[in-house]
């Protein structure tokens, strides 16, 4: 950690001392060939909220090549993603493998029209610096965020600052678009959008009719349990409760999603449930999106998923605690969100319960 921390400000200080870029303020952009996003910070749901921003671009720019650099943390979010044309996923472990080094350089060395560095809740050094390294004639990134300088902003000729303190209650998705509003880019359209093709919607049909076994009449209601952040974990019982409910009211078949990160939380509510459930684990976004897609109702704990659920029409109930549900709750017809307090399990299975009835009571069956 400390030889990273040690590199990076040798770097920092080697390009603040010898190449800082002319700052300018014209706002007008040309019209772009190509153009590299870099993404490799952050979350998948924090990714997934960026999407509108690759929308807007392409609408503002049809004929654009767009590039976006993910990490091995998030770049399933954006396979298969329509608005882009190429994803190439940058991992600091593989540095040492020159073969994998000379891809990146390689990549970017090419000559770019613009390179953009979004933020969503942090600053990153790396994506700052991957954005200097990138051939491009414009960079664009933060000069700050909410208020915290960005210290590495010498890297973009076109600096932005962002403060979203000012509109606290801001959805996400439409906050992602901020940075590049100034440049006359943007869109209609927040929505967040997943692609999937049609082996991932073979594999979701083959899940539903092996593993689900789901009968003409029945709702088919999919589940989130896990989150990446405790606090946002609604409790397990609670889960097994609305199922069990569920069950009792609707002709309905189950299925909870997951990884192996949630195998704890995956082995102790199997041990509750009262009624065979499917699982669907360790599968890749583009084929949970699939599944989700071909159900009736998608319930789940504010987390990456919620987002790719947020991403389909699908009914949607979301569970918040900590987090302000008007900036990161998915948008759109029948997206509801449930929240008491900053403290999740202050949500009643009573309420979740409630919710998803009134989402399934003006819904026909439509398996």
């Amino acid at each position: 950690m400390a030889e990273n921390k040690f590199f990076s400000k040798l770097i920092y200080n080697f390009f603040k001392k010898y190449s800082i870029p002319e700052v300018k303020n014209n706002y007008d952009l040309g019209d772009p060939g190509k153009i590299i996003i870099i993404r490799q910070h952050n979350q998948l749901g924090d990714l997934l909220a960026g999407i509108p921003l690759f929308r807007a671009i392409k609408e503002k720019y049809p004929q654009v090549h767009l590039t976006v650099i993910a990490s091995p943390s998030n770049y399933q979010g954006l396979s298969k993603n329509k608005f882009i044309d190429r994803l190439f996923i940058f991992d600091k472990k593989k540095l040492i493998n020159p073969t994998y080094f000379n891809e990146l350089h390689k990549l970017l060395k090419e000559e770019y029209d613009i390179a953009i560095v979004p933020v969503t809740v942090s600053i990153s050094f790396t994506s700052n610096i991957l954005a200097r390294l990138a051939n491009a004639k414009i960079r664009i990134g933060p000069k700050a965020l909410d208020g915290k300088v960005n210290k590495s902003d010498f890297f973009f000729d076109r600096r932005v600052n962002i403060d979203w303190r000012k509109f606290p209650d801001q959805n996400v998705y439409e906050r992602s678009l901020d940075l590049v509003k100034p440049f006359g880019i943007s869109t209609k359209n927040f929505k967040p959008e997943i692609s999937f093709d049609k082996e991932d919607s073979k594999h979701a049909d083959e899940f539903i009719s092996g593993e689900i076994k789901l009968n003409k009449g029945e709702y088919l209601i999919g589940l989130h349990i896990g989150a990446g952040k405790p606090q946002n974990r609604w409790s397990l019982l609670k889960f097994a409760d609305v199922i069990d409910r569920l069950n009792r009211t609707y002709p309905s078949k189950f299925f909870i999603t997951g990884s192996i990160s949630d195998q704890e939380e995956i082995s102790f509510i199997k041990g509750k449930l009262k009624i065979p459930v499917a699982f669907f684990l360790n599968h890749s976004i583009s084929q949970i999106a699939a599944l989700i897609s071909k159900s009736d109702l998608f319930i789940s704990n504010d987390t990456g998923i919620m987002h790719v659920a947020g991403a389909t029409e699908v009914p949607q109930v979301s569970i918040f605690g900590p987090t302000n549900p008007f900036q990161w709750a998915p948008i759109g017809e029948n997206k509801i969100i449930v929240k008491k307090s900053d403290f999740i399990d202050d949500v009643s299975s009573d309420e979740v319960f409630e919710t998803c009835k009134i989402l399934l009571d003006k819904m026909p069956v439509i398996h």
